[in-house]
């Protein structure tokens, strides 16, 4: 029987695309793939109706034409098996081998049975992606190549799902192709993902686009012969390419920069590939004197390479057209490195190459993923941890010796002491920045040298969280105060246990080791601390957990024992406990707590709207009192009604400021040409320091009214 009977024109065409660079004896693993896999599938078909194994052969093909290699060719055929067929993980193994097997698994999402919300299950799922692409790049390259091809076949879907995965692409994928320097996979998926999230605006923009093309073309043209006659004149080999902008980087760019279309394609873009890095150079200065450079404007990422390991020259120059002109300037493995990034890799087999050192670039950045997801417990919060680092307009620092750190833009020294070491971030004092003293959140700049001087005795503290622009820096904060946390979060469920155990006449010391042992066993608990943890989060209940270890013991407690045994709230309780932002209790206030499964406990005003509400559940609330001294600030939200008029913000501000209080946030709920609502968010001590604040803005002649907000 001949190939072409026992094959479908698909899996011919990828035969004979593999067969122009692979050998015969993994074309034929490849051929085996496809049968395996469409055995698998057999029956199976998608949205549109056409046979499922067409989807995996098409993303092989996406692959093969990337020039990889035979594992990942044959793991995107197979890449559904393990979630969509009956083969497992060993049945792969034995028959492809442990690579391809790996290959397979690392791309295979989570079953979403597993989690409460399709979120959740997403959010982990992208977090045993990249651990996977951590262990092996290839991983992510079939998973680029398989939603590129779901991206392709998109219409398919209902118009809900549609836009759901395009802006999942947009968010993450296009991102993370970004990241690996894949410019013409992110390109295809952030046209493809706007096409589907936003079709009007893409259809008008293409319009658009078209409606210009032609009047553009001339310029172009014309441009490109001046440059080329220039570099022919000074014996520079090259070949140059006139770039269009895509609707989406037009889009974003109006978007992001608040700039009209015209505005946008104003802007003529070209690309200078040169035979070498000198070459590079001397082409740069031939194109500057042939239209006068915009200054500020030139950028050499081939001395400093991006973090994603793309390199070029780029300039913007002065065209006798009055429109400026952007150029690049880059040899021809540059070219193809940014067109493939780390995927280049497997076109050479030269370890100098730069596809080497791009394809070691995105271990880094993977490597710094996961040192990112060690210091984060939550899935979730790993997901916008990392899609924040996916996207990194960058800056290059020096440390005192003179090493190099990338930091994203925006990131201040204390992101720069995380990036040194952990320990450098938690102990982080003062930061040196060009031998001047600046605040640890100060943003750095462009080739600033920085020191980090640091003291034991420093612990990172929640603010530290608004001044790090970094994922590392961040989950390192985090992963901090959450061990803070904890100790807190311990010692509170230790106090709601002792007082339920003493509405029964009993306590802990009274508890024998065994019938203890016998409860932590059975609840499935390592230790007494975890228990006391699930007490103080609202997990378990307190006077339930009681009833069960002194089942024999109730009694009544009389008034003077209840008000005793009430929760003291000093205010340095930390996460253990939490006040209602709701109604903002602040010492002074008559108040009261419900136990809230997952928040823990939660203290209310007695007067909040909410407390009748949680009446209802006896067994979920709590006696509190304030202690007789509280440490700290308290959130009080205060409504202002003001005139409307100039400089009004700065004169209540500085009200506030005269009583000692400071200000959180700032809200302006509505106004009117007279007046102005205002809703002030103002830290305070206890209720004669709000009522001081309160007395110094009713002496302001531009408010007319305080209240606080019940």
């Amino acid at each position: 029987m001949s190939l072409a009977a026992t094959f479908p024109q698909a899996v011919l065409d990828l035969r004979d695309l593999l067969n122009t660079y692979l050998d015969p004896d993994k074309v034929a693993i490849i051929l085996n793939a496809y049968k395996v896999g469409a055995d698998a599938h057999a029956g199976q078909t998608r949205k549109s109706g056409e046979a499922y194994i067409l989807h995996p052969v098409e993303v092989a093909g996406i692959l093969a034409r990337m020039r990889m290699d035979y594992a990942s060719v044959a793991a995107a055929i197979l890449h559904d098996t393990l979630e969509d067929t009956y083969l497992d993980k060993h049945q792969l193994s034995q028959q492809f081998g442990d690579e391809i097997a790996e290959l397979v698994d690392g791309v295979t999402k989570l079953d979403k049975i597993k989690f409460r919300t399709r979120q959740e299950a997403d959010a982990e799922s992208f977090r045993k992606l990249l651990l996977a692409m951590s262990e092996d790049l290839r991983v992510i390259f079939i998973k680029l190549a398989d939603r590129m091809h779901n991206m392709r076949t998109l219409g398919a879907m209902q118009p809900d799902s549609r836009r759901r995965i395009a802006r999942e692409t947009l968010s993450i994928y296009a991102p993370i192709a970004d990241r690996l320097g894949m410019n013409s996979v992110k390109s295809e998926l952030e046209e493809l993902g706007f096409k589907n999230l936003y079709p009007w605006r893409y259809k008008v923009l293409i319009e658009q686009v078209e409606a210009i093309a032609g009047e553009r073309q001339v310029i172009v043209d014309s441009i490109t012969q001046d440059i080329k006659k220039r570099l022919d004149e000074a014996g520079l080999p090259q070949r140059i390419i006139g770039r269009e902008k895509t609707p989406y980087s037009i889009y974003m760019k109006m978007q992001n920069q608040n700039l009209s279309f015209s505005d946008v394609t104003d802007v003529y873009a070209f690309r200078i590939i040169a035979q070498s890095v000198p070459h590079c150079y001397q082409a740069l200065g031939v194109a500057h004197n042939l239209y006068p450079p915009k200054q500020g404007a030139f950028k050499d990422y081939i001395a400093l390479p991006k973090a994603n390991g793309y390199q070029s020259l780029h300039t913007v120059l002065h065209s006798p057209y009055n429109v400026p002109v952007e150029i690049q300037i880059r040899t021809e493995e540059m070219d193809l490195v940014a067109e493939q990034g780390a995927a280049a890799h497997w076109l050479y087999k030269s370890s100098d190459s730069k596809s080497v050192s791009t394809a070691v670039r995105a271990r880094q950045w993977l490597m710094r993923l996961v040192d990112i997801q060690k210091h984060t417990g939550d899935s979730l919060e790993f997901l916008e941890d990392a899609k924040s680092d996916l996207f990194p307009d960058e800056i290059f620092v020096f440390t005192p010796k003179g090493k190099i750190i990338s930091l994203r833009k925006g990131a201040s020294a204390l992101d720069f002491a995380y990036a040194i070491h952990t320990q450098v971030g938690d102990q982080a004092k003062t930061a040196i920045v060009d031998k001047h003293v600046v605040p640890l959140g100060t943003p750095l700049d462009n080739g600033q040298t920085i020191n980090i001087e640091t003291d034991e005795n420093v612990q990172p503290v929640t603010e530290w969280l608004q001044i790090v622009a970094t994922a590392k820096a961040r989950a390192a904060i985090r992963h901090h105060l959450k061990n803070l946390g904890a100790e807190d979060t311990v010692s509170l469920g230790n106090q709601l246990l002792e007082k339920a155990l003493l509405a029964r006449n009993s306590s802990l010391e009274a508890i024998s080791s065994r019938r203890l042992r016998k409860y932590l066993k059975k609840n499935r608990y390592q230790n007494i601390e975890e228990l006391f943890t699930d007490l103080a989060l609202g997990q378990q209940l307190a006077n339930l957990t009681a009833a069960v270890l002194a089942p024999d013991k109730l009694r009544r407690l009389s008034s003077k024992e209840v008000i005793a045994e009430a929760l003291t709230v000093v205010g340095s309780e930390g996460s253990a406990l939490n006040f209602g932002n709701c109604c903002y209790p602040i010492p002074g206030d008559e108040v009261m707590a419900y136990l809230s499964a997952g928040k823990g406990v939660v203290v209310h005003r007695l007067e909040c709207n909410n407390v009748g509400a949680y009446r209802k559940h006896p067994d979920r609330c709590l006696d509190v009192q304030w202690a007789g001294i509280t440490t700290g600030t308290f959130e009080v939200a205060l409504t202002i009604l003001a005139r409307n008029i100039s400089g009004v913000l700065a004169s209540i501000s500085a009200s506030i400021g005269d009583a000692g209080a400071n200000i959180e946030k700032v809200q302006q709920s509505e106004t009117n040409p007279d007046t102005a609502t205002l809703l002030f968010h103002v830290l305070v001590q206890d209720r004669n320091h709000m009522a001081k604040v309160i007395r110094r803005l009713r002496r302001n002649a531009n408010v007319l009214r305080v209240t606080r907000k019940i």
